[in-house]
């Protein structure tokens, strides 16, 4: 179990819609002081907001915000890589790079980074990484596979840092309303919602959080058979 109250709290990605919403609710929630981090950082309304340079692709700049944020005892690998289709055949390069380095490498070395420093203290520490229902959906081309990458970490993240009393939590979520998916037309959740039902199962010492029944569903079809988890797999078969 980890408690907000009086936490010092570590947000990437946090000018975005859902790491704004995490910045304010840490602190409404009793956090001594939030970092802000983006690869450019704006300016907060709240002395607890540190604004931080961070660019989670770049070990260099992993290392100066470790160096400059050695009282974190909450990060939250929020930040992350999108792609403009579906296809990972029609990924360009940099695509394909992109989403590695930031929906993967990235929060994997802030995670290792930041363990000796969360592992010293005496609890009350946690990883919160942020994937995806598409984590256990191959639709999205690199992006479900570097979410899947990522999932696979933090449950091996889990279980390293079990010993230091480390609670690591996995987040999955559909789609959030954002501007990031100003475009679709499918239910959406509210970013706030989303933000709330995480920390409050941090403060519940959960391990998974599953922030929508299209993350229920996900996770029930990875028994399934694969067919039924991909319907055109079977469609094939029948016109075969």
């Amino acid at each position: 179990m980890t408690s907000l109250n009086g936490a010092v709290v570590l947000v990437t990605g946090a000018n975005g819609g859902i790491g704004t919403h995490f910045v304010r609710e840490a602190l409404a929630r009793g956090a001594a002081k939030v970092y802000a981090t983006a690869r450019n950082p704006r300016e907060w309304d709240d002395e607890r907001v540190v604004p931080l340079a961070l660019d989670v692709t770049d070990s260099a700049s992993i290392q100066a915000v470790v160096e400059q944020a050695s009282d974190v005892t909450v990060l939250i690998n929020n930040a992350g890589a999108s792609v403009s289709s579906a296809g990972i055949l029609t990924h360009t390069d940099e695509e394909i790079r992109s989403n590695v380095e930031t929906n993967f490498l990235g929060p994997l070395f802030l995670a290792r980074a930041f363990a000796p420093i969360l592992s010293a203290k005496s609890g009350n520490t946690a990883i919160i990484d942020i994937h995806s229902a598409l984590s256990w959906l191959a639709v999205a081309g690199i992006y479900s596979a570097t979410k899947a990458a990522l999932w696979s970490a933090t449950n091996s993240l889990r279980l390293e840092l079990q010993h230091a009393g480390v609670q690591v939590v996995g987040v999955h979520v559909g789609y959030v309303d954002t501007p990031m998916a100003a475009h679709v037309t499918d239910p959406k959740t509210d970013p706030a919602e989303l933000v709330a039902k995480v920390f409050d199962a941090t403060a519940a010492g959960e391990h998974e959080v599953l922030a929508d029944q299209t993350s229920v569903r996900a996770k029930v079809g990875l028994s399934a058979p694969l067919e039924a988890v991909y319907p055109q797999l079977a469609a094939r078969g029948l016109s075969d």
